[in-house]
């Protein structure tokens, strides 16, 4: 049964209901400073990761592309660019063929022959290179 509480002021005994002994007690917190250091540094660290991850991917090339790009750059100024002031398309042409025979770069190309459909070359069709 339960227990007596207390008398009233009129006499009358208020009974609490019984008490369970095996109640779970409730949780206990245990703090673990090194824990919560560890994780807050996992949490910067992996932050950090995806920074730089960002950041390469946003930059595109990366620092070997660039490299890259100079060295191209330069290979192509030391070309051998034809003399020639005119060619002829041959059957199965492209411009960056066109490009790699003569020298001459596909922007150039397009800029000195703006009636030419780079995506249609017709055999026999004279492109100015000069």
């Amino acid at each position: 049964m339960g227990d007596l509480d207390r008398l009233t002021p009129s006499g009358a005994i208020t009974i609490s209901p019984p008490l369970n002994r095996f109640a779970p007690s409730p949780m206990e917190k245990r703090t673990s400073s090194a824990a919560r250091l560890i994780a807050v540094l996992a949490l910067i660290a992996a932050v950090l990761v995806l920074v730089v991850i960002a950041a390469a991917a946003l930059d595109g090339s990366g620092s070997g592309g660039e490299h890259h790009h100079k060295h191209q750059a330069q290979r192509e100024v030391k070309k051998h660019r034809t003399k020639a002031k005119a060619y002829t398309v041959q059957t199965g042409d492209t411009l960056t063929a066109i490009a790699h025979k003569t020298g001459v770069p596909v922007a150039e190309l397009l800029a000195l022959n703006p009636e030419v459909d780079p995506q249609i070359l017709i055999a026999g069709q004279t492109l100015k290179l000069r």
